[in-house]
């Protein structure tokens, strides 16, 4: 199996960047498909962003896509997420979740899940 920790969530104002990581310790982290996920306490867990074992595939939620960018660096077991013009309805936690056999945008299919690191922006 494989643990997850995330971080580099923050403040943040208006139109700014923010990159989160997800640092992964355990089974290699190359035998597990990542996705990007948030949630604000009223509303539901919400896909953002997905990554392959070798990151050559990637996916983003439609709304999302051309702001957030996934990437991983195996050798360094991170996965990361660059989150440009961020706006307030970007406030959320956002988690890491891995699975070693399913690639999508369901988080209930995801086996494994970090802890969350809550990003804030400022209008």
């Amino acid at each position: 199996q494989v643990q997850l920790v995330e971080s580099g969530g923050g403040l943040v104002q208006a139109g700014g960047s923010l990159r989160l990581s997800c640092a992964a310790s355990g089974r290699s982290f190359s035998s597990y498909n990542v996705g990007w996920f948030r949630q604000t306490p009223g509303k539901e867990r919400e896909f953002v962003a997905r990554i392959t074992k070798s990151g050559v595939g990637r996916g983003y939620a439609d709304s999302l896509k051309g702001r957030f960018t996934i990437s991983r660096d195996n050798a360094k077991n991170t996965v990361s997420l660059q989150m440009n013009s961020l706006t307030p309805e970007d406030t959320a936690v956002y988690y890491c979740a891995a699975s070693v056999n399913y690639y999508g945008t369901s988080g209930d299919q995801f086996d494994y899940w970090g802890q969350g690191t809550q990003v804030t922006v400022s209008s």
